[in-house]
């Protein structure tokens, strides 16, 4: 592949390449609303981005092609027209009326499979990757257009930030905030498919078996107490729907739950479909110090500190 040096936002480097940076999101606050007609469940959820970054570089190919290293290139993510970015790039040629001849190469930070959106980030960075290698001219608006066509999460991974999602998740309102949020992510061994999370929850509300206080309340609170209030407040309001059936198909992710706030984070909760595990923590340092006492816990075969919010999609340079 070519050497992904920049020439700078918007502009092709020396070597003909295009390099996009995306984030991967936590889910502090989902509820997960009764199916629809569509067979979608209808969502409210506060989505943060956070510094951990997947990147995507793009060049001049006949046809298309994919590649990936990092996490996932032992096979977890495929290199075929399966993969997001290729279905970006077949959306994107479409919409635009061009071929679609590129090389896409995937590095991957963001675990697969993990609850944080790894491959929408993907898709969102080669949406704009590919945007200047082609010169497409698309808009945002253009973009989020596509993106919602993508999946659920790609609007979201486009944007950044921290945001207010409805419908099934693609339906965004910007949360304005300067606040800085630090969290430690615990990643587990394999990862978790999103359907039959939700599966296993439209399973337990139909035998009535959910445990007391695993519903998520109105988004509300943990937005006001996200603009302004101290963290361990916020970390009363962390909430996830899929907590418990991700638990009862993964029962050992309780063990990690167990491991951070023994570690000393504020709270912590499953992010979206799991299995990967996110604590609130109160600053920069207790994240260093909370992520060195569970790498020697064992109870995740990763981990990472991190901060939100970040920004979405964006050009490297």
């Amino acid at each position: 592949m070519p050497h992904a040096t920049s020439g700078g936002p918007g502009r092709i480097a020396g070597d003909g390449s295009v390099t996009a940076h995306a984030p991967a999101k936590i889910n502090v606050h989902l509820a997960v609303h009764p199916l629809r007609e569509d067979g979608f469940h209808e969502l409210t959820t506060v989505f943060l981005a956070v510094s951990l970054l997947d990147t995507v570089t793009v060049w001049p190919e006949d046809g298309l092609s994919v590649t990936v290293t990092g996490e996932g290139a032992d096979g977890a993510v495929p290199t075929d027209a399966r993969n997001l970015v290729w279905k970006a790039a077949e959306l994107l040629a479409r919409h635009a009326g061009v071929r679609a001849d590129a090389a896409l190469h995937i590095d991957k930070a963001i675990p697969a499979a993990a609850g944080l959106a790894g491959g929408s980030a993907d898709a969102a960075a080669a949406l704009v990757a590919l945007d200047a290698l082609w010169g497409t001219h698309c808009t945002r608006g253009d973009l989020a257009g596509l993106a919602a066509q993508l999946g659920s999460d790609v609007p979201f991974s486009l944007v950044g930030g921290m945001a207010l999602g409805t419908g099934r998740g693609e339906q965004l309102t910007p949360v304005l905030t300067r606040r800085r949020t630090d969290w430690v992510l615990g990643i587990a061994d394999a990862g978790l498919s999103t359907p039959a999370v939700y599966r296993e929850l439209d399973r337990l509300r139909a035998a009535g078996v959910l445990p007391a206080g695993s519903t998520a309340g109105p988004a509300d609170d943990v937005l006001t107490a996200l603009r302004s209030a101290p963290a361990d407040e916020v970390a009363g309001h962390l909430a996830n729907d899929l907590q418990a059936p991700a638990l009862a198909l993964r029962p050992e992710l309780d063990r990690g739950l167990r491991a951070m706030t023994g570690a000393g984070a504020l709270g912590a909760l499953v992010s979206g479909s799991g299995p990967t595990v996110a604590a609130l923590v109160a600053d920069a340092e207790a994240a260093g110090t909370t992520a060195a006492a569970l790498e020697r816990g064992g109870a995740f075969r990763g981990v990472q500190a991190v901060h939100g919010p970040v920004p979405g999609a964006r050009l490297a340079g």
